[in-house]
């Protein structure tokens, strides 16, 4: 595996930046009444998640780097408990989401992990 030069690549961004799209897509198909409601919320929590990645890669402070990935690992978190409420109030299928959501935390965790190793 080659060197890391940039965030770009990360396959954790990369995934973190699909799932960005997807949460755009769905969120865009919820009763316009959410626009400034849940749908905002998710799609905020979405963006955080490779917006933190990227941030922590670029700062030339391990401590720090680890502290954003945090923050991301927290806005997953987030992201996770609004697509659990647009599931369970709008009754949509979130499956897959929710497994690429779980794929990027344990991602995250194991870049955390191997950070600390350091």
């Amino acid at each position: 595996m080659g060197r890391v030069k940039s965030y770009q690549d990360l396959i954790v961004w990369q995934k973190s930046m699909l799932l960005v799209k997807e949460i755009y897509e769905l969120t865009t198909s919820l009763p316009k009444s959410e626009q400034f409601g849940i749908s905002s919320q998710a799609q905020r929590a979405a963006v955080s998640i490779p917006s933190n990645i990227a941030e922590g890669h670029e700062r030339n402070n391990l401590k720090e780097y680890i502290q954003f990935l945090g923050v991301a690992r927290g806005s997953a978190a987030e992201l996770e408990t609004q697509l659990l409420i647009i599931q369970e109030v709008y009754k949509y299928k979130v499956d897959h989401h929710l497994d690429l959501l779980l794929e990027i935390r344990k991602m995250l965790l194991t870049l955390v992990k191997k950070l600390k190793e350091k």
